[in-house]
């Protein structure tokens, strides 16, 4: 593109549609649709160490890029890209196990055990060796 200017002296973007297509082409995937799929679909897609929130975040846009509206896919993707021990307390709940059709209520529910690890994990951290104030003992 800068090579046209040097050689023409005109440079060859004239107007806001001409940079949208030349950003386009050179900065955007061919099929976004296709490489978002491929994501979805693949196995190196999860949370990893991200929290919830980020991960929903991140699978929200990627379900609306791939274009999936099926709730049981979107529970489906959802689930497996959770970090095992998510997985595993939603899939131990006595009661109020969220249905494989409601991808809402999985989200809030992998959201209130997230973050209900993340304030156990703040506790746990939290020095246990601090000195302790002394008892006294009153005597009648």
């Amino acid at each position: 593109m800068f090579y046209q200017e040097v050689d023409t002296g005109i440079f060859p973007i004239q107007a806001w549609e001409d940079f949208e297509q030349q950003f386009q082409l050179h900065f955007f995937s061919v099929n976004a649709e296709v490489d978002t799929i491929n994501t979805l679909e693949g196995t190196s897609y999860h949370q990893g160490n991200w929290t919830v929130n980020d991960y929903l975040d991140s699978f929200q846009a990627l379900v609306s890029d791939a274009g999936y509206t099926d709730p049981w896919t979107l529970v489906v993707k959802f689930q497996r890209g959770l970090r095992l021990g998510i997985q595993n307390q939603i899939a131990t709940m006595l009661y109020g196990w969220p249905a494989d059709t409601d991808p809402d209520t999985w989200y809030r529910v992998a959201q209130r055990i997230d973050q209900a690890c993340l304030a156990n994990e703040a506790f746990q951290s939290v020095s246990h060796s601090a000195p302790s104030a002394s008892l006294k003992t009153i005597s009648a």
